[in-house]
């Protein structure tokens, strides 16, 4: 079982102030989750491949491609808005 005063230390590390009671309370805790890791040292797991995730991941992300855009479209598009400053589309502020 792990002692009080490695409780204690724990605690201070973790800056968390425990009562007495606290104390004796985390140190069954504690010393019943070292037991139970102990335990899953015991397993082989020799022929297990090590993985990152429990599940597959993969990416579905597109392609980042360039499309060239037929000029007329974009000086229609930037013709378009109602307010333009220096060259640039102005738009209302949103953060006050």
């Amino acid at each position: 079982m792990i002692s009080k005063e490695e409780v204690k230390h724990v605690a201070k590390l973790a800056r968390l102030g425990l009562s007495e009671k606290e104390i004796e309370k985390m140190q069954k805790e504690l010393s019943v989750i070292l037991d139970y890791i102990n335990l899953l040292r015991e397993l082989d797991i020799s022929d297990i491949k090590p993985t990152s995730h429990s599940i597959l991941l993969e990416n579905i992300s597109r392609e980042d491609i360039i499309k060239e855009e037929d000029s007329q479209t974009v000086l229609k598009l930037l013709e378009a808005p109602p307010s333009k400053e220096k060259g640039h589309i102005k738009v209302k502020g949103i953060l006050g």
